[in-house]
């Protein structure tokens, strides 16, 4: 069993085509798909199960990929430590974020840390928070930023708090609340919403204030990235709800502030295991070095 081999398998999986992956991994197809059927013949077990329309993973290889990613993970670490013994950073971080990441300046610290450390590459993924942690504990992600609600703290990983913030109602200008001082919980439940999918941690944060203060909303839209939800809103579709440290950064809608509201806390984690030296190099770039090692 190669490294090389379980590239193929994890490019395969990822892009769901042997040919989409014979590019990405910039060989011919042929090659790749015979060191594939190479390696099922070392397993024992078919890995993929072609039509001539997809190309899905058996349950064997389902259960193989994930240390096939931690095989590949732990071989490019060693790489990189190696490289740190000698002075140099160089690798690859992995950094996930949510979609209104607000606690820190991301892209101005992607700047000064792609002209300190040119040899390093940076990969971003975005998604809610409850995934976002699932991703690093898998080793999946070397950093993620969460967003979750008082009281709720992420299992099976490390890491700090970083920021606590109070939410905003966003509305279109032209709504009857625009220009308000302020508004309650009352108030707004009389609205249509535009939320996040139910379950995630950002709709989890409006859906316990509403529930703790004895009210019902409808959520009449439940979309994925907050500049869509400002797209809806400025269009008088609904009302939306967002940190007050990010609903700034929208166009095209007003913020009022709310009696009472939501709130969340904002987070940084890392896997158990530890940080490689890319992901120690980025957090001293964010100025937490004193996270490193910490608890």
């Amino acid at each position: 069993m190669e490294l090389q081999q379980m590239r193929y398998v994890v490019a395969v999986a990822e892009t769901g085509s042997f040919t989409q992956a014979a590019r990405r991994c910039l060989v011919v197809q042929s090659a790749l798909s015979h060191q594939v059927a190479r390696l099922e013949r070392e397993l024992g077990a078919r890995l993929f199960s072609r039509t001539s329309r997809s190309v899905r993973l058996t349950p064997a290889g389902a259960a193989f990929l994930p240390s096939a990613r931690q095989c590949l993970d732990f071989a490019e670490r060693a790489f990189a430590e190696v490289a740190a013994a000698v002075g140099e950073v160089r690798g690859r971080v992995v950094v996930g974020v949510i979609p209104t990441v607000a606690a820190v300046d991301l892209p101005g610290a992607l700047k000064v840390f792609r002209e300190r450390y040119p040899q390093v590459r940076v990969a971003l993924r975005m998604m809610p928070s409850h995934e976002l942690v699932d991703q690093v504990r898998q080793g999946a992600l070397d950093l993620a930023f969460l967003g979750l609600p008082p009281g709720v703290q992420p299992s099976g990983v490390r890491g700090r708090e970083l920021a606590r913030d109070e939410h905003v109602a966003v509305v279109s200008p032209s709504h009857a609340l625009a220009g308000q001082v302020s508004v309650s919980l009352a108030e707004l439940a009389s609205e249509l919403f535009v939320d996040f999918p139910a379950g995630s941690p950002g709709r989890m944060q409006s859906d316990q204030a509403f529930t703790a203060a004895g009210l019902e909303r409808e959520v009449a839209f439940e979309v994925t990235t907050a500049e869509l939800m400002a797209g809806l809103i400025s269009e008088g579709l609904g009302v939306a709800v967002l940190p007050s440290r990010y609903a700034p950064r929208l166009s095209g809608v007003e913020t009022v502030p709310v009696v009472g509201g939501p709130s969340r806390v904002e987070h940084l984690v890392w896997s158990a295991a530890g940080l490689t030296p890319a992901a120690e190099a980025f957090l001293e770039v964010l100025g937490v070095p004193e996270i490193v090692g910490g608890a």
